[in-house]
């Protein structure tokens, strides 16, 4: 009872950060666009908010296995808190230099306080969870699932704060809310949360065991293959197609509202199949080298004709229920190769590698649609897929949860 306790309190609060994380970045777009800055400009506002996620995952991860993960989730919660509360003071009136500077200033935090949270309650998972049958992987996938589909619920979220109370009042709002979080949060989970019995040194955090990084090599490739297509050439093709912005940022918002959903169900979608056997090393590239036909599916549709609109909806489907299921076979098996003792740094490095994806992926895909397209990002979503593919083979098999029935039924 007292870890379904503990999961139900980090997941709480993971989900209430999540809400303001994707109400933060739609407030972001939406006001400085109204405001007249271009989309280059609006990009630079989130260059620090993608690059901090990177150093924080490692130094987060120490900080955790020294202090407890419970230190880092708490001290996520209160940067996210200080990061609303200085956008909330920008003036408009400030030159342009200065407000892209502070705002790029207060998304550091915000991408800082995003990272800590993250890895802290993925890493918290690895401590509460049971140990019996599926359950770990049942846990990881509800909350990583749970958390892209309230993100999703953030960007609407933001929208409809900013239209209810302006820029300044909307912020101010979310940072009440997450103050709320934050101390139910303090007066509820357990001190020594993921702590490391013993004294780690800041040399562990890049020693790594072969499937640790491989897999996390393995994750950059993969995530920056997503976000090579989706973060610029996705609403900018269909901007020229003759979508409005409105109708573009609330599609985006229902994709990730439904791969939320679905990856929080794919242990039940790997049953409903048939995949009985373990979710290890075998599997995730199994379903590695199944994921290329998607961009593949669409570089051919393309080619031949077909309409524009059509595809894209068809590709979005296949891709959100194959992208889950090897995320959520990820985000499982990172937590499959380590153990409690080193569970935070092991969780700190890999999403470390996972924020190169992303930073990896969202520089290329602006440079890559200038300069080819919108076919020109698929076909390098392509070979970045493959290669994430590649490096999956090389990882073990077995240490992996078995999705028999019983575990099924006795892990809900």
């Amino acid at each position: 009872m007292n870890s379904i306790r503990s999961y139900a309190l980090v997941t709480a609060a993971y989900w209430g950060f999540t809400i303001t994380d994707g109400a933060l970045r739609m407030l972001v777009v939406l006001h400085f666009y109204k405001l007249g800055y271009d989309s280059v400009s609006i990009a630079f506002l989130f260059l620090f908010y993608e690059a901090f996620g990177i150093v924080t995952n490692v130094f987060g991860g120490w900080i955790a296995s020294r202090s407890g993960v419970k230190v880092t989730l708490y001290g996520g919660l209160v940067l996210q808190i200080a990061a609303l509360c200085m956008l909330a003071l920008l003036d408009p009136r400030w030159p342009v230099f200065l407000s892209m500077s502070y705002v790029m200033a207060a998304q550091a935090l915000a991408g800082i306080a995003k990272d800590l949270t993250k890895m802290s309650a993925k890493s918290a998972i690895k401590v509460i969870a049971p140990d019996a049958g599926g359950a770990l992987f049942q846990w990881v996938a509800r909350l990583t699932g749970s958390k892209n589909a309230l993100k999703g619920v953030g960007f609407f979220v933001g929208g409809a704060l900013l239209t209810a109370f302006g820029f300044a009042g909307a912020l101010l709002a979310m940072a009440g809310a997450l103050a709320v979080v934050l101390l139910a949060a303090v007066a509820s989970l357990p001190g020594d949360l993921g702590r490391s019995k013993k004294k780690t040194k800041v040399a562990a955090l890049f020693s790594k065991s072969p499937s640790i990084n491989r897999l996390s090599a393995a994750r950059l490739f993969l995530f920056a293959a997503r976000d090579v297509w989706f973060v610029v050439g996705l609403p900018v093709f269909l901007s020229q197609l003759g979508w409005t912005f409105h109708e573009v940022g609330a599609f985006l918002a229902l994709w990730v509202i439904g791969y939320g959903l679905i990856q929080a169900g794919v242990p039940e979608i790997l049953h409903a199949i048939g995949r009985r056997d373990s979710i290890d090393g075998t599997a995730l590239a199994h379903w590695a080298f199944v994921l290329p036909v998607v961009p593949l599916s669409m570089i051919g549709a393309l080619q031949f004709g077909l309409d524009p609109g059509f595809t894209l909806m068809g590709g979005l489907a296949m891709f959100a229920v194959l992208f889950a299921i090897n995320s959520a076979v990820h985000s499982y098996l990172i937590l499959a190769y380590t153990d409690e003792e080193s569970v935070a740094l092991d969780v700190g490095f890999y999403y470390m590698a996972n924020a190169g994806g992303r930073l990896l992926g969202t520089l290329l895909s602006g440079i890559v649609f200038q300069l080819a397209g919108f076919p020109g990002c698929l076909w390098i979503s392509l070979a970045l897929v493959l290669v994430a593919a590649a490096l999956s083979l090389g990882l073990p098999r077995g240490r992996a949860v078995s999705l028999a029935t019983e575990d099924l039924a006795t892990s809900d």
